[in-house]
């Protein structure tokens, strides 16, 4: 599946548990490569109940059991707009990270911000190829990059194409949560639990 076939949803408030089950999920060298430092699990749920939802914007993609594989914060700053992404190891190299990226991107043009930037480390691989892929400015410096990308003004076209981004993506939920709850009700009837057992 290309990243533009990949539904990603904005989230909200009532999104923190999902975000701090995702953000748990990723190994430590995970966590070092996403926030540029080792996190302690008690540091990654300060961050995300630190997380301001009505300044920023957190976007996701969900597997078929409704579990976030990705996450992109853009985290608003002046008239720009820093970007951090996450990929579960299991959907990495399949899309989601560009999907991200691209909604990240038109959601900042759209909200008339004139700047997408990242820092990472230079060894996060995964960060440095999409800042490469979407023709951001790199300037690299003792093991750490920051990634640059001037946005153009939003028009009608960036407008109409964020909001059927996020119609798809409420689709796309609709419909995995019909399909679970669907295979909960046919387990029920069948005199097994939910899970299978």
């Amino acid at each position: 599946m290309s990243g533009a076939a990949i539904p990603v949803k904005q989230l909200s408030a009532r999104s923190r548990e999902a975000l701090l089950a995702h953000f748990l999920a990723l190994a430590p060298e995970d966590h070092r490569l996403r926030f540029g430092t080792s996190m302690t699990p008690r540091a990654i749920a300060e961050y995300v109940e630190r997380i301001d939802f009505e300044r920023d914007a957190v976007f996701g993609v969900f597997d078929d059991e409704l579990r976030l594989v990705g996450v992109a914060h853009v985290a608003r700053q002046e008239d720009g707009a820093e970007l951090g992404v996450s990929v579960v190891p299991s959907e990495r190299g399949k899309g989601a990270g560009g999907a991200l990226f691209e909604r990240a991107h038109a959601y900042a043009r759209n909200q008339l911000l004139r700047q997408l930037f990242m820092h990472c480390l230079t060894e996060n691989k995964a960060m440095m190829h999409l800042a490469r892929k979407a023709g951001m400015t790199i300037a690299s410096e003792a093991g750490e990059a920051d990634a640059y990308l001037e946005l153009p003004p939003a028009d009608a076209a960036t407008i109409a194409q964020e909001l059927l981004q996020e119609r798809v993506a409420l689709l796309d939920v609709a419909l995995k949560a019909q399909v679970i709850a669907a295979r909960r009700l046919a387990a029920r009837l069948r005199g097994e639990s939910p899970d299978g057992t």
